[in-house]
């Protein structure tokens, strides 16, 4: 009874009154007034959401397989049996579990121009400072080079993964001649296909939802090149009090996630192999 009551208040509850502020002008002041589809309408003109859906795209189709690939890179090195197995995952996992404020607020300091680590370790090479997040060019990748701190879930997931994988088939690819590159791409990427499908989906659905840190780090700028599709909601919903026009952008990128969701899932038949026992 209470799992249900709470999904029933926080979950069921919120989704189905958005879906009811979706058809209403609301300034949380003054009582909703029916608008139709005048939010869709708004929605088609307002160029800010092609905005907000490109940055979004951009963020997640580039960020979530190089998050993928360095996860997966470091589940196979601590795959190796290494002294200090435990320490290591716990240094990875780590940044997962830093309140996201205080992460945005030192990568923040890390990006500064002037007085940057990041940038301090480039002059030693001779690069010119780069203006991390204030360059619209540059704003969106350092965001992702960001998101690259955080990938120790992924990396433990990965590394259970790869340590289910049975060692009957290594052996008999061995006793077959197989060398370790294609042991390793034809024995162990297949068996741990079904943990890479689960991160790649997960990545995907969290990346979409990307927020904390735009919002605290850049608020959208420069020239909205970090104004994600969820910092725009907020900003519409909490800033300019059109919960109506919020709720239409809310379901917009539901829809949005459920259909990436359900052409990943339709596609995995091609690539993702099970164990059958």
């Amino acid at each position: 009874m209470p799992f249900i009551l709470g999904v029933l208040l926080f979950w069921v509850g919120p989704m189905l009154y958005s879906l009811f502020l979706v058809t209403q002008e609301w300034d949380m002041i003054v009582p909703p007034q029916f608008v139709g589809l005048g939010n869709f309408r708004r929605l088609l003109e307002d160029p800010l959401v092609g905005q907000a859906l490109w940055n979004t795209v951009y963020y997640t189709f580039i960020g979530v397989p190089l998050q993928l690939i360095v996860a997966f890179a470091l589940a196979v090195t601590l795959n190796q049996k290494l002294r200090g197995e435990s320490i290591y995952r716990t240094i990875f996992y780590l940044p997962a579990i830093t309140p996201a404020v205080a992460s945005a607020v030192v990568w923040t300091q890390m990006f500064n121009t002037d007085f940057g680590v990041i940038n301090s370790f480039l002059r030693t090479f001779g690069v010119e400072p780069i203006k991390w997040l204030w360059d619209p060019k540059i704003a969106k990748p350092a965001f992702i080079l960001m998101s690259l701190w955080a990938v120790g879930p992924q990396t433990v997931i990965f590394l259970t993964g790869l340590q289910s994988v049975p060692q009957v088939l290594m052996e008999a690819a061995h006793i077959d001649g197989a060398g370790s590159w294609s042991r390793f791409w034809n024995v162990t990427v297949p068996m741990v296909s079904p943990v890479i499908l689960f991160n790649l989906v997960m990545g995907i659905i969290g990346s979409f939802q990307v927020f904390t840190s735009a919002f605290v780090m850049t608020a959208g700028g420069p020239q909205n090149a970090t104004l994600f599709m969820v910092l725009y909601l907020y900003q519409n919903g909490f800033r300019f009090f059109r919960m109506g026009y919020a709720a239409t952008l809310a379901w917009v990128l539901f829809a949005i996630i459920m259909a990436f969701t359900m052409i990943q899932l339709r596609i995995a038949g091609r690539w993702v192999y099970y164990e059958v026992q």
